[in-house]
C-alpha cells in the first residue's frame, strides 16, 4: 500500500512540474507535448514578419534601369570636342543683325527639339491674329497620351488665349499649347499644317512638325533652322514679353495658382534676354534657345541635346563669358580657331 501511494505522489509531482515548466504546451494522452494555439499564432506571426521583410528587401534591390539615350547620343554627337567644352552636342551662336556665325558645333544635325516647338506654336498663333481675350477650355483631348506628362491645368480649366500662350512659353505648359492648336480655325490638323508652312516660309528646310507641344520626337529641326525661328519670334513683342516673364498667376478652378519660368537665366541680372525657350524629352536631351544682348550685340544662341539637368544653363554661361572676353572689338570675334563646324546626316525617328 505504501509503494502505491509513493508512485501516485511521484506521478502527480511530475505532472505539476510539467505544467509549470511548459505553460504554453499541452500534454497529450500518450505523453507527447503539443504546442498551444497561442504558440502557433506567435510562430505564424513571426513567420509573416520574416516573409514581409524578405519581400521588402527584394523590392529595394531591383535592377538599375539606365535612362533612354537621346538621338544625339545614339548618333555619337557627344564625342565631338569643342573649344568651349560645351555639354550640348549641338550649339550655334549667331549675330542676329549680321547673321555672322561666331560658334558652331554639329549645327547641321537634325534632332528632336522637344518644347522648343512651342516657339513656332506662338508664331502661328500671333500670325492668326485671333482674339487674345477669347476664353479657351482644357479638355480631355489636351491630356498628354504621348509621354504621360503631368499638368496643373486640370480638365475644365478656362483661360484666355493670351493666358494659354503665356503658360506655354514661360512654363512650357503642354496642355496650354495643345489647346491653342485645337482652337485654331480648322482644328489641330490645320494648325500643324500652318506650322509647317511657316517653317518653309522662314527657310527652315530641315524642320518638320507633327503637333504643337514638342512631346513627339518627330518634331525635328537643326540649330540653323532654330536660329531663324528665334530671329522671327524676337520680332513679336508679345512673344518676347511672355517668354521672358519670370512668373505668372492664373485662376485654375477655384484657386489662384502661380506658374514660373523654366529658364533661371531670366532672373539673372547678368543677362538681357529678348526671347527664350527651353525643352526636354529623353529623345532630345536638354535644349535651350535664346536671343540675348551680349557685348553690345544681339546674339542668337541654340543649345541642343545637352547632357545633364543644368548643363544647358552652364553652356549658355560659358558662351556669355567667352563673348564678353572678345569685346570690345566685334569685328574680330570669329577667328577660325574658335569656329568648329561638324555636319552629320539627318536623323529620323
Amino acid at each position: 500500500m505504501m509503494q502505491v501511494s509513493v508512485s501516485a505522489m511521484i506521478r502527480g509531482l511530475v505532472t505539476l512540474i510539467t505544467a509549470v515548466a511548459l505553460p504554453l504546451a499541452a500534454v497529450a494522452a500518450d505523453g507527447t507535448v503539443k504546442p498551444t494555439k497561442r504558440k502557433v499564432a506567435a510562430s505564424a506571426k513571426a513567420s509573416s514578419v520574416k516573409s514581409k521583410s524578405a519581400r521588402s528587401k527584394r523590392v529595394r534591390t531591383v535592377a538599375f534601369v539606365p535612362a533612354r539615350p537621346s538621338f544625339g547620343q545614339i548618333a555619337g554627337l557627344h564625342t565631338t570636342v569643342d573649344p568651349l567644352e560645351l555639354k550640348s552636342s549641338v550649339a550655334l551662336v549667331m549675330d542676329q543683325d549680321t547673321n555672322e556665325v561666331l560658334f558652331s558645333k554639329n549645327s547641321a544635325a537634325v534632332l528632336p527639339i522637344a518644347s522648343l516647338t512651342k516657339l513656332m506654336t506662338a508664331v502661328v498663333v500671333t500670325d492668326a491674329q485671333l482674339p487674345l481675350d477669347e476664353t479657351l477650355t482644357i479638355t480631355q483631348d489636351d491630356v498628354d497620351t504621348e509621354k504621360g506628362s503631368r499638368s496643373r491645368l486640370t480638365v475644365g480649366t478656362q483661360l484666355t488665349r493670351e493666358e494659354m500662350l503665356h503658360l506655354a512659353l514661360m512654363s512650357s505648359e503642354n496642355r496650354a499649347a495643345h489647346a491653342l492648336g485645337r482652337h485654331y480655325p480648322g482644328g489641330l490638323d490645320a494648325f500643324v499644317a500652318a506650322m509647317n508652312r511657316k517653317a518653309v516660309e522662314l527657310g527652315m528646310n530641315d524642320t518638320h512638325y507633327v503637333e504643337p507641344t514638342g512631346l513627339s520626337s518627330r518634331n525635328q529641326s537643326s540649330a540653323h533652322d532654330l536660329a531663324s525661328l528665334v530671329k522671327e519670334a524676337s520680332t513679336r513683342p508679345l512673344i518676347s514679353e511672355l517668354s521672358t516673364s519670370p512668373e505668372y498667376q492664373v485662376m485654375v478652378g477655384r484657386r489662384m495658382q502661380a506658374f514660373h519660368t523654366t529658364n533661371g537665366l531670366v532672373r539673372s541680372p547678368e543677362w538681357e534676354i529678348g526671347v527664350q525657350k527651353t525643352g526636354y524629352i529623353s529623345e532630345a536631351g536638354r535644349c535651350l534657345v535664346m536671343q540675348a544682348k551680349l557685348a553690345g550685340r544681339k546674339l542668337i544662341m541654340v543649345f541642343l541635346d545637352s547632357a545633364g539637368k543644368y548643363s544647358r544653363i552652364g553652356d549658355a554661361e560659358r558662351v556669355r563669358r567667352w563673348v564678353n572676353q572678345l569685346a570690345p572689338v566685334p569685328a574680330v570675334v570669329a577667328p577660325a580657331a574658335t569656329t568648329v563646324v561638324h555636319d552629320v546626316p539627318k536623323l529620323t525617328s
